[in-house]
């Protein structure tokens, strides 16, 4: 299978989704500390990247295609530093509003010698208020305008409410444009009329109402019948990928030579299917695609950028 960069790099994803900073320490500890037995972190460096749908974005930015955030950063620092970020990456910007009453995610990873060894959260829920909810599905049909694929990337930090979320799948799907979710929480009702949802394994038992006893087949009917959707995607971690498309199954099994460190894999099989949407690629291989992808980006330390080269090298 080989890949067109050229029509690639003509499509457009919305990503809509709750923005996060990233911030890695690196370091080596060498020693306990001598005030409790806990390691002492020598730091050799920090680094800081968008995280969260941010990652999704800058997964996607590295396939070649064009993306634009929809998303809010509070007013503070850290979110300053993470629109400065995604502009760097050339990403449109103009749907991120500021919300003064909201604190912009942070989570800190220590790491040392390719371990993680803590990750600090700075972050608590809010809902988006409703003036700027209604103000952003005011916006909506200029933020769609030329765009392929919508993607939305829910980490339950209150950006995406109901309300939004059905106004922007109605907004996208009046326009014929496909829309493509990484799910939060126990109801998925809140997604209906989506193309696509790709939940993990455990995300998908909790949201089925059943047990882990139960057939992985049983559980995607709970969430198909559920949810309303004819397409669900479900991540199995070291058993690879299934996919459940109009009452057939799909299995892809993963191949991964050394697993260093699963973070943000799930935002690298998000970005490769929202590709295959907006360049009609079909559901199958697209999960193929993706199954691979999440694979190579397990084998790097922190959010990995899988490039299309290092997928067709693969193959």
């Amino acid at each position: 299978m080989s890949f067109d960069a050229s029509l690639i790099s003509q499509k457009k994803i919305l990503l809509a989704g709750d923005l996060m900073l990233d911030h890695y320490t690196f370091g080596a500890v060498e020693r306990i500390s001598p005030e409790a037995p806990v390691p002492i972190l020598h730091v050799q460096r920090d680094e800081i990247r968008p995280g969260g749908a941010g990652n999704a974005i800058l997964n996607i930015k590295t396939l070649g295609i064009k993306v634009s955030a929809l998303g809010r950063v509070g007013n503070d620092e850290t979110g300053r530093q993470l629109i400065k970020l995604l502009q760097g990456e050339d990403v449109e910007v103009s749907g991120v509003v500021v919300d003064p009453h909201y604190i912009t995610p942070r989570k800190n990873r220590i790491i040392a010698s390719q371990q993680q060894l803590i990750r600090i959260d700075y972050e608590k829920f809010a809902p988006l208020p409703p003036e700027l909810e209604k103000a952003l599905i005011e916006k909506l049909p200029s933020l769609l305008e030329g765009v392929d694929t919508v993607a939305l990337s829910d980490y339950d930090k209150g950006f995406l409410t109901p309300t939004f979320i059905q106004a922007l799948i109605l907004e996208a799907r009046s326009r014929n444009i496909p829309v493509i979710i990484d799910p939060k929480g126990r109801d998925f009702s809140k997604y209906r009329g989506a193309t696509l949802i790709k939940p993990n394994l455990a995300e998908a038992i909790f949201a089925s109402g059943l047990s882990a006893n139960h057939l992985l087949d049983e559980i995607a009917e709970a969430i198909t019948s559920k949810a309303e959707i004819d397409h669900l995607l479900i991540t199995r971690s070291e058993k690879g990928i299934s996919l459940f498309s109009q009452a057939k199954r799909f299995d892809f099994p993963a191949n991964v030579r050394e697993v260093k460190d699963v973070t943000g894999a799930g935002d690298t099989v998000l970005a490769v299917m929202a590709m295959a949407l907006a360049t009609n690629l079909s559901l199958e291989n697209g999960a193929k695609l993706a199954n691979i992808a999440a694979g190579l980006a397990v084998e790097h330390v922190g959010c990995a950028r899988i490039t299309l080269k290092e997928i067709e090298a693969y193959l």
